[in-house]
């Protein structure tokens, strides 16, 4: 038997943190796509085998979505699906707006005329979909749902400072889990493509102010309705007490 070589040490670490990034990034799905729902239990065993991972990978996984918050660890409890609420959301809303309007403004000061041809071909891609309301699965509006994420990024991507940039990322996660558990549901008489046009416009114009102020308009009337639709809230405190052990 040959003595293992650094190059295969090194090759086992390459095949753990691929396995480990896709293990992630399939739960992380999951999760916000709302298969797995607020409060369900995360046992290790069972992850392992539905993502075809090592348990050390989901350990991993489960340990980079608790420090983002879409998952609580509890000591003798194990892992479970963060809990959802009225509060939480409307405090992730505000804190949201905040950090966008941050990366916002730096982008349009900063962003050259590449960027400024992203924002464009996003913003069309974007027209050029549906977003099914009454039927949030189907692919027509998975698809929505990734173009709609990359206008978001794109139109922030100019941001000079990586670390607003990152806060804003975990932000619209969290958000987008929110939207994904909202299930089908009306958004009235609300025009979200005249939105998105009014607000690339305005980004492309560097009017700064009206940038911001159309794009705050858009993330709160989302979660207006978002807080009137039919959504499994916690109560803001004991359950989530009683899930963490709190």
């Amino acid at each position: 038997m040959h003595p293992m070589t650094q190059t295969d040490d090194m090759s086992d670490v390459t095949v753990h943190k691929s396995m480990t990034s896709r293990t992630y990034e399939q739960l992380r799905s999951a999760i916000i796509t709302a298969r797995f729902r607020p409060g369900e239990k995360l046992r290790i065993d069972s992850l392992k085998k539905e993502f075809d991972a090592s348990p050390g990978a989901v350990r991993e996984a489960l340990a980079r979505l608790t420090s983002e918050g879409l998952v609580t660890a509890a000591p003798q409890r194990g892992f479970a699906v963060s809990l959802i609420s009225q509060k939480d959301l409307t405090d992730l809303t505000e804190a949201r707006v905040v950090i966008e309007m941050i990366c916002l403004e730096s982008a349009i000061a900063n962003g050259d005329l590449a960027w400024e041809g992203r924002v464009l071909s996003v913003a069309h891609q974007l027209s050029k979909l549906t977003y099914d309301t009454q039927d949030p699965s189907r692919p027509n509006s998975q698809q929505w749902h990734r173009y709609h994420e990359r206008y978001h990024d794109e139109i922030t991507s100019a941001c000079t400072n990586s670390w607003w940039l990152k806060l804003r990322k975990q932000l619209y996660i969290q958000s987008e889990r929110y939207r994904r558990l909202s299930g089908p549901f009306a958004e009235f008489d609300r025009d979200v493509d005249a939105e998105h046009r009014a607000i690339t416009d305005a980004v492309l114009a560097r009017d700064t102010e009206t940038a911001k102020s159309l794009l705050a308009k858009h993330l709160r009337i989302t979660t207006e309705i978002l807080l009137a639709s039919k959504m499994p809230f916690s109560a803001d405190a004991e359950q989530n007490e009683e899930l963490t052990g709190g």
